[in-house]
Formats: structure tokens, C-alpha cells, sequence
């Protein structure tokens, strides 16, 4: 072939060809961002709407079915879970296919949920709703504290809010900032419901007053065009939208027509205080502000996170004394760890193929050759890997290290070859022309046939593509370039570098001090290598002589390796020690966030006192099972000490799992448990599998709870199971408030005042905003803490009749205790519950969801079904895909061999 031919009698031609592979390759590995994984996480849509004072069940009817209603079936959709909670919020996340652009997704479902607009409650309509994409995973959280409390967790929050928030939102690859523990400001309007009552007025009064005094004015100006002559325009300004709790203690509620006057101030207590009141945070037992870092996908998280931490440095120059930050969660010191590792095992392995080609070629002319390839094809790979738009990530990494035994082969097969024909008397050139000749087609042929074993994974459907196409393709590049290496390079070099064996030609210096430092050592392994070969010979021998014995050994060892495939526990992406765990708590029904609270500091105590933890951030409040809260719950990371701190196995994160484990159950106030993370950051809260069961005939949360229950009990005694969790309870004691409608209609009172003034006394309502600080907050109106603690201060609220007397709603309603569900989910629009776990020690997660896929088929009643989510839902859609793929590399390479030798039964 003459390809070859070209590049040996222009060798600088070649040189300049594998510089240029150089130079892309070291341009695009700056530009390739670093991760620990390939972006595998589905991008995801959320809708969020509030309710303020509805309880889970009426959002779920009013605000969540209309919406999945409408969104259902969205392209690319996968599947869509609600969840609404106590503090009236309701989330809805929508998961699409991982190639769905989510920019687009954005817009879909904006458009569908503005078809479903007109069918929400007013105040729902009125606060709003927003749709949103979101990032798959936090990337780190800043802390801000102030130490020996001298500042209020609410003033810390929103001096974050205000002066650090927007500094990281502007820097490159974060795609959101979001705070948790206290709220934004909010003009709170404490009402105290006996003085509103004792001057003929209701809470719907003073909220109207406020709208109507706390509005925004356009008064125009004077001397505007057109006029006859005015020498001046001047800007006309009122005072309508207010600002300080002065000013709206002053709004006017009633005026007498004798010059008496109620002012808000008379009937309620107005402060600058947060808008909700709903979860908190924690570091190490203190009160800490958690500022959460979301990365835009696709973005560096190595630079993101240098770049907050740089930015907070700067920051925290101007905070004022008695705020500081700490970053206590950051997931990248373990993607930094691991990359390390990956890169040390990457130097390690080109080391070890060094001394190997050294060992065996024993001549450094002939050796710089291959090993020239390493550079060249790993370099180059960057670029290529960079038009494909792949990162730099364990896999893609892994696929460099096993590469580079690989790259070396097809330039060692240049140079033995040309070497053979050195010795047969040929010039280094004639033997490179002549070498070239006879392995041109092998080496093309070698590179076919290993291309065709690893590119079919690139056509891997699911999560499980997403993860091994990087992989496998990376190998698969610098495969061919390798080829394209040993085509142009390796015979060019060949030509110029290598020196006959024979011949008056003297040995170089470099040659004379290779020989005199390592020649006796060679020249011994080289005894024993022929030894060796000899020995290999006399068995290959032996072997053909009982070929039939030998046949039935590969079979044997077939059958062998099928039956360990079949037998070997299957799984689908192995935990790890990622420097963290994941810690929850999980009051009784009805406890109070201030319980919660204490709870997670005895969590916090515990942890802080275990060996190998570093710290404990929490956030009391939150839901473990999705973004909304719930004053029962709460979210504790244990963040662990280096890699280097904890090299004892006592030490490692699933020691320090079982034993903090073992401590949390002696907290008795509800189930406390701490558990590995996800081993896919972005899919799901925990580590394991997750089913939701549906309840699709309608049959209601008690007939759930009974559904979840059987299915929990049986999981329990399962030996492959453990860490089982289920949070769904039906049975959170609550306040029925029954009107009698015949009365309140008899007496003159309208219905709509009575649930307004429920609404606005005990749900919080939002009445309208005011600006502060260059900001925009909003004005909530609610019955003070003491006017609404127990069942009777219900009826002691009054509303007012046609007649203008005031009634209390004791006088036409009844309060009686009642249960129900404290927080309700629903999945791809069905009422459902969550069931969690993971697999017991000695068996994998495939193991353990076969195990929890049976009982929970033999369990459930007729009208339910369970669907798989997160990480199981990707696990399951793949299913064994792997074994056709891995069926379809055989195949090619078969073709492959059958086509270079022109046989079916050679290959």
C-alpha cells in the first residue's frame, strides 16, 4: 500500500501530523470539563405553585390533578411526580429522556401549564406559578453562620440573600443558588383576632385596608406636552407603596364619622420578619444559613467550586464582624480524589508499559518508537473527545488507562517488523517499505476488529449507555489513532532512528550505557524468556496432539463463564465512600418543627463525636423524599474526613454507617437512620431502590397506608433487604371544621367570609408587596402564635353577620379531631407512596429488588400497581440490553477476522 510509503519518504510530514494531534489534544483538555460521571442524570422540569393554609389533600385535588392533567404526556416525558405537603406547597417534577434538550422541555410544559391556569383557585392563580428547569443535583453548600449568635439566623439569611447570592448566581457554570433555612423578609401582620372582633371588623377588612393603602401609584407629572407654554415639567409623587413597619402600622382600617380612627397598629402587631417559617438549618448543632450551589450540566464542577470558594474569599472581606461562611459540603473533593486517583493509575500504567517495551525490545532506538505512541494517541484522544462533547470523568479516564496497552501494539509490530527485515540485510528504509507492505493490512485489520468490540456499547440504550459510551468510545478513538500512529509516525521513525544489528557499525553511547548498566540483566531474561518460549512451544504441542481435550476444556470454560454470569450478583452501579452520608429523621405524625429541631441535634451530637466524621450539616424541616417541607422531617449530611485521615477500615464511610446507625436507634422520638448516597448524584436522596405504589381505582390513603404497611412488614423479614423506609402516613391527626350551612345562612352569614377568615387567621395569606433594601417582598397577614395553638381558639374567631353582629364560629360550626394523609404524593398523576431500601450486606442491589419486586407483587390489592423510580427506573429500563450488546461485539469481531483472512473458520 502506498499510504505508508508516503509518510517514510516524508518523514517530517509525519512528525508534523502527530504535533498537530498534540496540540488539539492538549488545547481541548482545558476545555473538557471535569465530572465524576458522564452526564447521565434526565434533565427534569419542576412546577411549583403555593396554597397558603390549604391542607396537602385539597392541593392535590385543586392545584396538582389539573396540572398532570394538562402536562401528561409532554414529549419525551418519562414520568412526572407531585408532592404536596403542609406548609401548602406543591411540587411537581417532570423527568424527560436523556437527549430531550431541557430548554425545550422548559417550554413545553410552560405551555401546558398555562392551559391549566384558568382551572386553579384564585390565590394560587394570584401568587403564581412557575416552571422551571433544574439542575440534577446540588453542587456544594456554603454555610453562612454567625458565631455565638450575635445575628439572628433571619438577619444572616438575608444579608446572604442580598449580598452573596447574586455574586454566585453570576459566576460561570452555576445554573441556580437557592437558600435554605430561614425565609426572605416579609412584612409580617401578627393580627390579634379578639381586638379586629371588638371593633366590628374582620380579618377580610384589614387585609382590603392594606391592598388599598399599600399600592403602587403612577401620578404623572405637570407641564407635560402638549400645553400651551410651560417653562417646567415636574414628576408628581405619592406615597403608595409603603416600606417600614411604621408606616404600614399607620394604615388606616376604620375611621368613625366622629374622628375615631383604627389604625393596623390598634388590632395587630406588624414586624419585618420571614415570610415562612417552615424549615430551618444547622451546622454541627448551630444555626447556619446553607447557601445551595447548583451547576449548569456539562459545566466544570472542578472550576465551579474553585470559583465560589475564590469568590467567597473575596466576599468575605467586607461581611461584618460576626458573619463568616464555611463550605462543609462539597462533593467535589471526592470527584477531585477520584480523578486523582484515575490520573495516578493512568501514570502508573504508561510507567509499566515503558519498563515492558524497554524489557522486551531491549534497544532505545527501537522502544522511543512505541512509546511515542502513548502521547500521540492519548493526547489526540482529548480532541477527539472534546468534538463529541464527552468530559473528563472516571470512565471516560478508566478508558484511557486500559487504552494504553493497546496504543503501543500496532507500533511494535511496525518495529519488530522492520527490525526482521534490518536483519536480513535490508537499509532502515528499504525494511520499513518492506515492513510496511506486509502489516498494513494486519493493523488495520487489528483495529477494525478492536473498534468493533467497544463501539456497539456506544449503542447502549438508558442510563446504562450514557454511563459506558464514554468508555467504550474513548478506547475506540485512541484505538484508530494509534492505527493512524503506527501508519504515518512509527515507519517515518523507523526509517530514521533504527541501526543495523550488524555491520561495522559501532554501538552509540547511549546504546554502550544501556548495555553496561542493564545488559546482564537482560541477557538473563532473555535465557529465560527463550526457556519460557520453549516450554510454551513443547505445550502447544501437546495441546494439538489432544486438540479433543482441549476442545472440551474451552467448553468446559464457556459453560463456566455462563454459568458465572447467571450465578455472579448483578447490580448496577456499586456504592462507594464519597465522603459523606446521608442521615433523616422522621418524627410521628404531627410533631412540631421545634421537636424536629431538637432531634437533629442530638443526631448532629452523635455524629460529631464518631471517629472519621468531620462535620454535620441539617436542615430540620425539610423532606428526605423531595423538595418540600414538612415540620416532622428533616435532612442531616454527615460529612466525613479525608481519604488520608481514614485509612483504617473502621474508618470507612460504611463502617461509620453501621455504627452511627446502631447509635441513631436509641433516639427515641421517631425513626432516625443515616444511609450511603446515591451512587448517581442527581437520582434520588439515598443510596439503593425506590418503587412508588399507585393507587389507581381510587380506593384512598387509608387503603394505601394499609398497602404500604403489609409490603414494609414483609420486606422487613426479607433477608436481602435492608434500610427500609416508607414515609407515606395517613393517619396525621388533624382539625375537621364542619359548617352548618342552614345556620350560618339563618344567622346572615356568607360562607366565603367564614373561610376567609379561617384562611387569613390560620393559613397566612399573601396580601401584596412592598419594596426594601432595592428589593421586592411580600406582605403576610396571620393570627398571632397565641390565637391560634389549640382546636378552641378556632372558634373563638367571629365573623360578621348581614346585620353587622359578630358571630363566633363555634355559634355555627363544629371542631372535631380527625386524621389524614400529612403529605401526598402522586406519581405519573395517581395517588401513590414511596417505598425505599437497599440490599443487606452479601447481596447486590439487583438481588434486592427482585427480592422487593416479589413481595410487593404478592401484596398488593386489586387496583394498585407499583412503578420503579429514580435510579431503579433507569436500572430496570435497561434491563439485560448488555447481554446483546456483548452478543453483537462477538459478532463483529468474528466478521471482522473472517474478513482478514478470507476464512469462516480461521477466526
Amino acid at each position: 500500500m502506498n499510504f505508508p510509503r508516503f509518510f517514510i519518504n516524508r518523514p517530517i510530514f509525519a512528525i508534523v501530523l502527530s504535533v498537530l494531534m498534540l496540540i488539539a489534544g492538549a488545547i481541548s483538555y482545558f476545555q473538557l470539563p471535569l465530572s465524576e460521571y458522564p452526564q447521565v442524570t434526565p434533565p427534569t422540569v419542576q412546577v411549583t405553585a403555593s396554597y397558603p393554609g390549604a391542607n396537602p389533600q385539597v392541593i392535590a385535588d385543586t392545584v396538582a390533578s389539573p396540572l398532570e392533567q394538562a402536562i401528561n404526556g409532554v414529549e419525551g416525558m418519562m414520568y412526572m411526580q407531585s408532592q404536596m405537603s403542609t406548609d401548602g406547597k406543591m411540587v411537581l417534577t417532570i423527568s424527560f429522556e436523556q437527549h430531550i434538550n431541557a430548554d425545550i422541555a422548559q417550554i413545553q410544559v410552560q405551555n401546558r401549564v398555562s392551559r391549566a391556569l384558568p382551572r386553579l383557585p384564585p390565590e394560587v392563580q394570584r401568587i403564581g406559578v412557575v416552571t422551571e428547569k433544574t439542575a440534577p443535583d446540588i453542587l456544594m453548600v456554603v454555610n453562612m453562620l454567625s458565631p455565638g449568635d450575635r445575628y439572628d439566623p433571619l438577619y444572616v439569611s438575608n444579608y446572604a440573600m442580598l449580598n452573596v447570592r447574586d455574586e454566585l448566581a453570576r459566576l460561570p457554570g452555576i445554573a441556580n443558588v437557592l437558600l435554605g433555612g430561614e425565609g426572605e423578609y416579609a412584612m409580617r401582620v401578627w393580627l390579634d383576632p379578639e381586638k379586629v372582633a371588638s371593633r366590628g371588623m374582620t380579618a377580610s377588612d384589614v387585609v382590603a385596608a392594606i391592598r388599598e393603602q399599600n399600592v403602587q401609584v403612577a401620578a404623572g407629572s405637570i407641564g407635560q406636552q402638549p400645553n400651551a407654554s410651560s417653562a417646567f415639567q415636574v414628576t408628581v409623587n405619592a406615597l403608595g407603596r409603603l416600606t417600614t413597619e411604621e408606616q404600614f402600622g399607620d394604615i388606616v382600617i376604620k375611621a368613625g364619622t366622629h374622628g375615631q380612627v383604627t389604625r393596623l397598629r390598634d388590632v395587630a402587631r406588624v414586624e419585618l420578619g420571614a415570610e415562612n417559617y417552615t424549615m430551618r438549618a444547622q451546622l454541627d448543632g448551630g444555626n447556619t444559613v446553607g447557601i445551595q450551589i447548583l451547576m449548569t450540566p456539562g459545566s466544570n464542577a472542578l472550576d465551579v467550586s474553585s470559583a465560589v470558594r475564590a469568590t467567597m474569599d473575596r466576599l468575605q472581606a467586607s461581611f461584618p464582624e460576626g458573619i463568616e461562611y464555611k463550605i462543609a459540603y462539597d462533593p467535589t473533593v471526592f470527584v477531585r480524589a477520584s480523578l486523582q486517583s484515575v490520573a495516578v493509575t493512568l501514570l502508573e500504567a504508561i510507567l509499566l508499559v515503558v519498563i515492558v517495551v524497554v524489557l522486551f525490545l531491549q534497544s532505545w532506538r527501537a522502544s522511543i518508537i512505541p512509546l511515542i505512541a502513548v502521547p500521540v494517541s492519548l493526547v489526540g484522544t482529548f480532541a477527539v473527545m472534546h468534538m463529541f462533547g464527552f468530559s473528563l470523568n472516571t470512565l471516560s479516564l478508566f478508558g484511557l488507562v486500559l487504552s494504553i496497552g493497546i496504543v503501543v501494539d500496532d507500533a511494535i509490530v511496525v518495529v519488530e517488523n522492520v527490525e526482521r527485515h534490518m536483519a536480513l540485510g535490508e537499509s532502515p528504509k528499504d525494511a520499513a517499505l518492506k515492513a510496511m507492505d506486509e502489516v498494513t493490512g494486519p493493523i488495520l485489520a487489528i483495529t477494525s476488529v478492536l473498534a468493533a468490540v467497544f463501539i456497539p456499547s456506544a449503542f447502549l440504550s438508558g442510563l446504562q449507555g450514557e454511563f459506558y459510551r464514554q468508555f467504550a468510545l474513548t478506547i475506540a478513538f485512541s484505538t484508530i489513532l494509534s492505527a493512524i500512529n503506527s501508519l504515518t509516525l512509527a515507519p517515518a521513525l523507523a526509517a530514521i532512528l533504527l541501526k543495523p544489528h550488524h555491520g561495522a557499525a559501532q554501538p552509540d553511547r547511549v546504546t554502550r550505557l544501556i548495555d553496561g548498566l542493564f545488559g546482564g540483566f537482560f541477557r538473563r531474561f532473555n535465557r529465560f524468556f527463550d526457556s519460557a518460549s520453549n516450554a510454551y512451544v513443547g505445550g502447544v504441542r501437546r495441546a494439538v496432539r489432544g486438540s479433543a481435550v482441549v476442545l472440551l476444556l474451552y467448553v468446559g470454560f464457556l459453560g463456566l463463564t455462563w454459568l458465572g454470569f447467571h450465578k455472579v450478583p448483578a447490580g448496577f452501579v456499586p456504592a462507594q465512600d464519597k465522603y459523606y452520608l446521608v442521615g433523616i429523621a422522621q418524627l410521628p405524625t404531627g410533631a412540631s418543627l421545634d421537636r424536629t429541631d431538637a432531634v437533629v441535634k442530638e443526631m448532629s451530637k452523635i455524629a460529631l463525636a464518631e471517629p472519621g466524621v468531620e462535620s454535620v450539616m441539617a436542615f430540620p424541616g425539610f423532606s428526605f423524599n423531595g423538595p418540600v417541607n414538612q415540620p416532622n422531617t428533616a435532612l442531616v449530611f454527615a460529612m466525613l474526613k479525608p481519604f488520608n485521615e481514614r485509612k483504617d477500615p473502621s474508618l470507612s464511610a460504611f463502617a461509620i454507617q453501621g455504627r452511627l446507625m446502631g447509635k441513631f436507634s436509641q433516639i427515641p422520638d421517631g425513626f432516625v437512620g443515616i444511609f450511603p448516597p446515591p451512587p448517581v448524584p442527581g437520582l434520588g436522596s439515598m443510596g439503593g431502590f425506590k418503587l412508588q405504589i399507585e393507587d389507581r381505582a381510587g380506593l384512598g390513603p387509608d387503603a394505601l397506608a394499609q398497602a404500604q404497611g403489609q409490603i414494609m412488614g414483609k420486606a422487613m423479614q426479607a433477608p436481602e433487604l435492608a434500610n427500609m423506609l416508607a414515609s407515606f402516613q395517613a393517619n396525621a391527626p388533624q382539625l375537621q371544621v364542619d359548617i352548618d350551612r342552614v345556620k350560618a345562612k339563618s344567622q346572615g352569614v356568607s360562607l366565603t367570609e367564614v373561610f376567609d377568615t379561617l384562611q387569613i387567621n390560620l393559613g397566612s395569606l399573601y396580601v401584596n408587596d412592598f419594596n426594601r433594601f432595592g428589593r421586592t417582598y411580600r406582605v403576610m397577614t396571620q393570627a398571632d402564635a397565641k390565637f391560634r395553638m389549640q382546636a378552641e381558639d378556632i372558634g373563638m374567631l367571629k365573623v360578621r353577620n348581614a346585620s353587622g353582629d359578630m358571630i363566633p364560629l363555634s355559634a355555627i360550626a363544629t371542631i372535631s379531631r380527625s386524621s389524614g394523609p400529612d403529605r401526598v404524593m402522586h406519581y405519573n398523576g395517581f395517588p401513590s407512596a414511596d417505598i425505599s431500601g437497599g440490599p443487606a450486606p452479601g447481596y447486590s442491589s439487583g438481588q434486592a429488588t427482585a427480592a422487593i419486586e416479589k413481595i410487593v407483587s404478592e401484596s398488593l390489592p386489586d387496583g394498585m400497581t407499583y412503578e420503579w423510580t429514580d435510579l431503579t427506573f433507569q436500572e430496570k429500563r435497561v434491563g439485560n440490553t448488555s447481554i446483546y450488546i456483548f452478543a453483537l461485539a462477538v459478532l463483529l469481531a468474528f466478521l471482522f477476522l473472517a474478513a482478514q483472512y478470507n476464512s469462516w473458520s480461521l477466526p
